[in-house]
């Protein structure tokens, strides 16, 4: 898709927008976000794609769209899993709710920093170096197959490199200050845990940037498309967290799906040189694998909720 530097320009001017519009309207006050408020922003975030799908399929053709929705539906998926992650590190935490949101804001904002730098150099070596394909395809291949046989254990955030090294070289409060992140405490500037919490969500995100940026290269190496998919997912993290932070432990199966996604994904790099797998094929299995992984774990939900509900047979 050949794509005039205006397109870039204009794109980002309208994330720009988007954010502040977020940040110092909507969000100018801090307030816990409620599920009403976290599904209407979803809805905006899902509707804002759809829209930029719909002028990219009208613009560059179905092939380009096709691209995009496949890249979008792939990063939105593998961002459920950041979520599970999210969550854990603000309970131990203890983050109020109605900080989250502001965490989430500048972590999102760091993350698409990240993301870019790393699409770019993605694009850049994949357009120098072919063999680098089959790096990243070994990467989703193992990363998926790791996913799967991962155990759910609790994640010992104290002993976290990133939390160790930031109390190492940085003083940090042991109280929250509001929404601060920077803090005053007997005459001497301080971290607060707010911060440290920022970094961990930020090197959440770096993580699993590691995975999801080979992952939607398998599916194009326009850079343009690989990058707008990329935000308009991250975007709607933050809603999509106050939606499902909940529920998301009810989706067992997520994992198996999306480690089937990876696989796929990942072969599909490494014989691209012997098999083309049509886009139109590529939707279609990650629909199917990501779908399928969510309905059998409501199902399963479904019938342990409506089998803890079952009253027990009365004693003789």
């Amino acid at each position: 898709m050949a794509t005039s530097i205006w397109f870039w320009v204009g794109f980002n001017a309208f994330v720009l927008l988007m954010l502040a519009l977020d940040l110092g309207v909507f969000h100018r006050r801090a307030h816990e976000v409620k599920l009403k408020e976290a599904a209407a922003w979803s809805a905006v975030w899902v509707m804002a794609a759809m829209l930029f799908n719909l002028a990219i399929y009208l613009y560059a053709g179905p092939q380009a769209g096709l691209e995009f929705l496949t890249g979008y539906l792939v990063e939105k998926s593998l961002a459920v899993d950041n979520i599970f992650v999210i969550a854990m590190i603000f309970s131990y935490f203890a983050v109020p709710s109605i900080y989250q949101h502001r965490v989430l804001f500048w972590g999102i904002l760091g993350a698409l920093v990240m993301r870019g730098a790393f699409i770019g150099a993605g694009a850049y070596a994949l357009e120098r170096w072919h063999w680098v394909i089959y790096v990243f395809g070994g990467i989703l291949l193992l990363t998926g197959i790791k996913m799967a046989v991962r155990k759910d254990e609790a994640v010992d955030l104290e002993n976290n490199v990133v939390v160790k090294t930031a109390r190492r070289w940085l003083p940090i409060s042991a109280r929250y200050d509001g929404q601060k992140f920077w803090t005053v405490e007997n005459g001497k500037r301080m971290a607060t845990p707010l911060f440290l919490v920022l970094l961990l969500v930020e090197f959440t995100d770096l993580v699993f940037a590691i995975d999801s940026i080979p992952a939607i290269f398998a599916i194009t190496k326009d850079p343009f498309l690989v990058y707008t998919s990329n935000v308009f997912a991250i975007l709607g993290l933050r809603s999509m967290y106050f939606l499902l932070a909940g529920v998301v432990h009810k989706f067992v199966y997520l994992k198996y799906g999306l480690s089937m996604v990876l696989v796929f994904v990942g072969g599909k790099m490494m014989l691209l040189d012997v098999v083309k797998v049509p886009t139109a094929v590529s939707l279609a299995v990650i629909a199917t694998l990501i779908g399928g992984s969510i309905a059998a774990s409501m199902w399963t939900a479904r019938g342990r909720g409506a089998q803890a509900a079952t009253p027990a047979p009365a004693a003789h």
